[in-house]
């Protein structure tokens, strides 16, 4: 059974051996390929190319496919919430955790009072 849908921090965490994340870090990983990307980039500017594309080629299998439905849903949560600085896709992760009744994984603060969020620091 999958519990979470993990966000770019949590998914930076995991690959950090950040200890809050331990309780998570035998579960089902399930994310999108958005997030990968961010998590891509920002593995290329702590630990460089080779360490980015071994980081995403790891996770690549758990990314999930978003229909357009989501994606619809996501840019008009995007637009109501337009003062949090809530990335692309952050809004798109969050609203498929919705969709799939699983759990927000994240450590980003501008989630960390929303609905359906499970806040790891």
């Amino acid at each position: 059974m999958v519990d979470y849908f993990f966000d770019t921090y949590a998914l930076i965490e995991l690959v950090k051996n950040n200890p809050s994340y331990v309780k998570v870090a035998d579960e089902v990983v399930v994310t999108t390929q958005f997030n990968l990307v961010e998590l891509f980039y920002r593995i290329l500017e702590d630990y460089g190319e080779d360490k980015a594309k071994e980081i995403y080629l790891k996770f690549k299998a758990c990314a999930a496919e978003i229909p357009d439905k989501i994606l619809f849903k996501s840019m008009i949560f995007r637009a109501k919430n337009k003062k949090r600085n809530l990335s692309y896709a952050d809004c798109i992760g969050y609203i498929f955790a919705i969709e799939n009744n699983i759990k927000f994984l994240t450590g980003d603060k501008e989630f960390e009072k929303m609905e359906n969020v499970e806040f790891l620091k």
